[in-house]
């Protein structure tokens, strides 16, 4: 039987903060049959078809090395650079630029705590590029 993804759990430090960064990141929602509560060490975010949530948990220990799992994100209305300056803008930092001269590639970002994600092209970005050579 296979079994269905629930929650993308992220270890971190100030859960609550967290959370509502990771809303003006991706436009989610704190679930509203169970609120987040500002001293909690857990709280969490859902997907607005409630089919994945974004779940923080206080830990004791500050991140010290790569994620070994990351989210991959793609713009849905603007482009990946568009997307790029806002999330600096809302306080994350670029930690590796892998964009290509040819529009390919992506970024790879850390959110305030440090947690690594990449910021991929969106897909009109990926239907307007033209087919590789063959």
């Amino acid at each position: 039987m296979p079994l269905r993804l629930h929650n993308i759990t992220f270890d971190c430090a100030h859960p609550t903060e967290l959370a509502r960064w990771w809303t003006r990141v991706t436009g989610w929602e704190e679930d509203p049959d169970n609120p987040n509560l500002p001293d909690d060490d857990e709280v969490g975010i859902v997907a607005p078809d409630r089919s994945l949530n974004l779940l923080f948990t206080k830990v004791p220990e500050a991140k010290v090395v790569k994620n070994r799992v990351h989210l991959d994100l793609q713009a849905t209305n603007g482009t990946r650079d568009d997307e790029v300056a806002r999330l600096v803008a809302l306080g994350a930092t670029v930690v590796a630029d892998r964009r290509q001269p040819d529009g390919a590639g992506w970024v790879v970002m850390a959110d305030p705590e440090g947690n690594e994600s990449c910021i991929e092209r969106s897909a009109d970005e990926r239907a307007a590029a033209p087919a590789p050579p063959r």
